[in-house]
C-alpha cells in the first residue's frame, strides 16, 4: 500500500517539527494508540489498537527515526505484530516547508501487512488507512495550534483582558458576582440526575450458559419440531 499527501499546518516550522518529536503529542494524534514510550532520540516503543473492517487487533511493536534533518525532514518506520490478525511494517518520508506563517507538510507512505489482515482486500485497507491519516492529521494539527507561540500569545491576551475587566468592576458587582459563584456548584450538586428505568429484556443475558440466545430459541423450535413428528407418527 502506497500513499501521498500534503497538509498546512498552521503553526511555524520550528513548532511543529517539535510536536513531530513529542510522544505525548504522537500518542494524543494516532487513532487507538494505547501507548507511545521514548526509548532513545531516535527510537519509541508503541501499542495501538486498529479495526480493519471486521478483524481486530492489538499491535505492539518499535518505531525507528531515520534520515533526521532538523527542522526539514525525516523517515519514520516500524513494524508491529498484532497476533492472530497478522502484522504490519512500512514507513514513511515527511518533509516540512514554510508557507507563509503556516507549514506544509507532505508525506509518501508505504506499508505492507499480512496474516488475516492482508485477507481483507486492498480497497478496504487502503481506505481504512486514510480514515486513520485523515483522524491523525486533524488530531494533530489541534495539538500544534495548542504549542505555537500564537497561541500562547493570544491566551495571555485573554488573561491580560480579563484581569482588566476584574480590576474595572465595582465593588458591588464583584460581591454579586462573587455570589454568582458561590451558586453555581451548589446549584450543580443538588441536580441529580433522574433514575433510569430497568428494563426486564436488560436482565436476560446475552449469552445463557455460552450460547446466544438466539441458539436457544432455534433448538427451541427444532424440538417442538421433533415432537410434533413423533406425535403424528403414533
Amino acid at each position: 500500500m502506497d500513499m501521498t499527501g500534503e497538509r498546512r499546518i498552521p503553526a511555524p516550522r520550528q513548532t511543529v517539527w517539535q510536536a513531530l518529536n513529542d510522544p505525548e503529542v504522537l500518542k494524543i494524534s494516532i487513532p487507538g494508540c494505547q501507548s507511545l514510550e521514548k526509548l532513545d532520540d531516535d527510537q519509541m516503543k508503541a501499542t495501538a489498537a486498529v479495526k480493519v473492517g471486521p478483524i481486530s487487533a492489538r499491535f505492539t511493536g518499535k518505531v525507528q527515526l531515520t534520515d533526521i534533518d532538523a527542522p526539514n525532514s525525516y523517515r519514520i518506520s516500524g513494524e508491529g505484530q498484532g497476533g492472530v490478525a497478522g502484522f504490519a511494517k512500512g514507513g514513511a518520508n515527511v518533509a516540512l516547508a514554510d508557507d507563509g506563517a503556516d507549514t506544509l507538510l507532505s508525506y509518501q507512505v508505504n506499508a505492507q501487512v499480512g496474516g488475516k489482515l492482508a485477507q481483507l482486500g486492498g480497497r478496504l485497507i487502503d481506505a481504512t488507512a486514510k480514515q486513520m491519516a485523515d483522524a491523525f492529521f486533524d488530531r494533530f494539527s489541534q495539538q500544534v495550534q495548542a504549542m505555537s507561540p500564537a497561541a500562547a500569545d493570544a491566551g495571555s491576551a485573554r488573561v491580560d483582558d480579563a484581569g482588566s475587566e476584574d480590576r474595572a468592576l465595582r465593588p458591588a458587582q464583584a460581591e454579586e458576582a462573587a455570589g454568582q459563584t458561590m451558586a453555581e456548584p451548589v446549584a450543580v450538586a443538588m441536580a441529580a440526575p433522574p433514575p433510569t428505568a430497568i428494563s426486564i429484556w436488560s436482565l436476560i443475558p446475552r449469552e445463557p450458559f455460552g450460547l446466544p440466545i438466539a441458539a436457544w430459541l432455534g433448538g427451541a423450535v427444532f424440538l417442538i419440531m421433533v415432537l410434533l413428528m413423533l406425535g403424528s407418527m403414533l
